[in-house]
């Protein structure tokens, strides 16, 4: 199992989740109401899904594909440590992996 725990913007609400092996970090935020539209339903095809992954986790994470990359060029507050959701996957070697939402997310699909 890997602890998955997302950090709000503001740093106020955290909400942690237990995920099994193989899971898309897209899913197991839209489940648990994470301001994370994926308008492109995981094909990578927008930057709606960017989340900014904790400095002692990104390195444990395949590094981003250049599509990947291109895609972030798109989104709000782009940081070092930022990845898409969509290509994100909890793994049998990942304790716990955490997140931050950027300033700037916007969820559409709950308005």
């Amino acid at each position: 199992m890997t602890l998955v725990r997302f950090i709000s913007a503001d740093g106020a609400k955290v909400v942690e989740v237990e995920a099994t092996p193989g899971e898309r970090v897209l899913e197991i935020a839209q489940l648990h109401d994470q301001p994370l539209e994926g308008v492109c339903e995981g094909q990578m095809a927008c930057s709606t899904c960017h989340v900014i992954v904790a400095e002692r986790h990104a390195a444990l994470l395949p590094r981003p594909s250049v599509e990947e990359e291109d895609m972030l060029d798109f989104a709000y507050g782009v940081t070092r440590n930022s990845r898409l959701a969509c290509q994100l996957y909890t793994a049998e070697d990942l304790a716990e992996l955490e997140m931050r939402m950027p300033a700037g997310a916007v969820n559409m699909q709950s308005r």
